[in-house]
């Protein structure tokens, strides 16, 4: 009986040792899978169709250290290197400083109910679109100065739908005037500096090319430092790119649920110096981006898990001065700071998604 225990015993380690050698060289080969600076040097000038980016931090603190439940939209102040996270089910809004520290924040003391998207203008003034709530029924647009006093409300009217239109998303031009999406809105209202009613620009589009052409649903609106307009549309898979004169230039993006398609695209932002459109898609858990002078799809990257570099339900993206790419992480409850083709950093990416959530969540 000892000897046949003996052999199990042996058989057992044989059997131990190969699976020790055999998930080094997994592991080992997944390591070497790594994308290498010339492999996103590749990408980044159209070869290649996927890329891993380079996570540089995670955020997952507010201002009174407790963990973000479900951030939601971005902003960025370039006059002062400022990152503004929405925190919807806090009803707050957290300000982090260009070393990602959080700094302030603001809630119902200042008159923040239902916050939505929101902007920053030259002055350091804050735009926050905000739904119905008790404190006022009627959605609006709450304008804060510098030092997050509010300075006024505008309520949307004098135009057709107005009764029924929540702001979702907001961006200020170069001129000073204010671009609105709202919710299940065809098109974007343009106002004037004191929230007076100017204009509608609405893309027609359609959905494939036996379909009717209609006007589409906006559902976010960014301007990049030169003044470029983007509209973003969940509904057709598109985006559409103005000049800042409000002049249509092109669009680009693809209806579906296959990779390099937009099935439910919600945020929109672009970097002029790099060339590039950045699209985050909620349904696909990715990002997709764009080159900036044609719309054309230039590659994607993440995709569902928990692991940083992948995500679980993105809803909006931003861009900084420094080329640092920011993605609400909706479902992670974490906003993620990404990187293409900057520097090493210390935190680790793993080369395939986790379903298994962390420890202490």
């Amino acid at each position: 009986m000892l000897t046949g225990y003996l052999r199990l015993s042996k058989v057992l380690g044989i059997a131990l040792l190969g699976l020790f050698f055999w998930l080094s060289t997994s592991f080992a080969q997944q390591v070497t899978e790594q994308p290498s600076e010339e492999a996103l040097k590749k990408v980044l000038e159209g070869q290649a169709q996927r890329v891993e980016p380079k996570v540089i931090a995670i955020i997952e603190k507010d201002d009174q250290g407790k963990r973000l439940s479900f951030p939601s939209y971005l902003a960025y102040d370039a006059q002062r290197d400022e990152l503004y996270v929405v925190d919807t089910a806090k009803g707050r809004i957290i300000v982090y400083s260009p070393d990602l520290f959080p700094i302030f924040s603001m809630g119902k003391g200042r008159g923040i109910y239902t916050p939505a998207g929101l902007a920053i203008d030259e002055q350091g003034n804050i735009y926050l679109c905000q739904g119905s709530s008790s404190y006022e029924a009627r959605p609006h647009i709450s304008i804060f100065n510098a030092a997050a006093i509010k300075i006024k409300d505008i309520f949307l009217k004098d135009f057709e739908g107005a009764e029924n239109f929540f702001p979702r998303s907001i961006a200020i031009g170069q001129n000073g005037k204010i671009y609105v999406t709202g919710i299940g809105y065809k098109g974007v209202i343009v106002l004037d500096r004191e929230g007076n009613y100017i204009k509608t620009i609405s893309p027609k589009d359609r959905f494939a090319p036996e379909t009717p052409e209609q006007k589409a649903i906006i559902t976010d609106v960014f301007i990049d430092s030169k003044g470029r307009i983007y509209l973003l549309s969940e509904e057709m898979g598109r985006f559409y790119v103005y000049d800042h004169n409000e002049k249509f230039l092109f669009k680009g993006g693809q209806k579906g649920g296959g990779a390099g398609k937009l099935s439910r695209p919600r945020g929109i932002c672009a970097d002029p110096r790099k060339k590039l459109i950045y699209v985050v898609d909620y349904m696909r858990h990715t990002g997709l981006v764009y080159d900036y002078d044609t719309g054309k799809l230039k590659f994607e990257f993440g995709g569902r898990g928990w692991n940083p570099g992948w995500f679980n339900y993105p809803s909006d993206i931003m861009i900084d001065s420094f080329g640092r790419i920011y993605i609400t992480d909706l479902f992670n409850h974490r906003v993620q700071v990404l990187e293409i083709g900057g520097p090493k950093t210390s935190i680790p990416l793993s080369p395939v998604p986790s379903f298994i959530l962390p420890e202490n969540r």
